[in-house]
């Protein structure tokens, strides 16, 4: 899923970590040490994957909430390093963005619309037509593409595609998930495959979502890899953290 920037780009390089499948700890570790990374100065993008269907709880919500649909209390849960609602990862790309403080990587302006906008010219070059939503939030359940906010992608009615962040020290990490069809777990919410006709691969969306995320910032968008004290973080932190009740209970 290599993406090559073209001759000429600026040179503001960002790392794009490889795709991986992980259980719901180390995907969170990861993306807390994507913010870790950004903070000392590293920009980086990382599309993933779970390996079993798993519940994430929004940093703010009772995990009791989980209980409230036999499904949900079925599935592996962990606790997300950010707020908003739970989110059912089955049939989904996932990703998540480590920007460093300050220009060039942030200029003031809101990465959750700027995102948004890349994926959904991503989609539009698979056939899939997505809207911004407009308006004032609205609520219809507890599970995070129920909960409607200005500028998540919808197609008509329906949520597709959402985000949310975590700062520390200006640093940003951002991750959100982008809905490729309905998971058994949560048959409430239609995926792109109902709302479209389209079946999207994963390979194809992230290759999409680089193209277009590079195309959008001017970024120089070069493959990277995770370093060796980078790794060694992320199994304490899925150890010590992300995989424990006193984390994941904490509400």
């Amino acid at each position: 899923m290599d993406y090559q920037e073209p001759a000429g780009s600026p040179c503001h390089q960002l790392r794009l970590l490889p795709y991986a499948v992980a259980d719901g700890p180390h995907n969170m570790a990861a993306d807390e040490v994507l913010l870790e990374s950004a903070a000392a100065g590293t920009a980086s993008l990382r599309l993933y994957g779970w390996s079993v269907p798993t519940l994430s709880l929004g940093y703010f919500q009772p995990e009791r909430l989980r209980q409230t649909d036999e499904r949900l209390a079925a599935l592996p849960f962990v606790r997300r390093p950010s707020g908003g609602a739970a989110l059912v990862h089955d049939f989904e790309v996932t990703y998540a963005l480590g920007l460093p403080a300050g220009p060039p990587w942030q200029t003031g302006e809101s990465w959750l619309c700027r995102m948004h906008a890349i994926l959904a010219a991503a989609l539009g070059r698979l056939g899939v037509e997505t809207s911004a939503c407009p308006g004032s939030e609205r609520f219809t359940g507890l599970l995070c593409f129920q909960h409607l906010t200005p500028g998540d992608l919808l197609i008509g009615p329906a949520k597709v595609a959402g985000s949310a962040q975590r700062r520390q020290r200006g640093a940003l990490v951002q991750h959100g998930a982008v809905l490729l069809a309905t998971s058994p777990h949560a048959p409430v919410l239609p995926g792109i495959d109902r709302l479209s006709g389209r079946r999207l691969g994963v390979e194809e969306t992230c290759r999409e979502v680089v193209r277009s995320f590079a195309e959008a910032t001017g970024w120089q968008v070069g493959p990277g890899d995770w370093t060796p004290p980078e790794r060694a973080r992320i199994e304490e932190l899925a150890a010590t953290k992300y995989g424990r009740d006193r984390w994941n209970r904490k509400r």
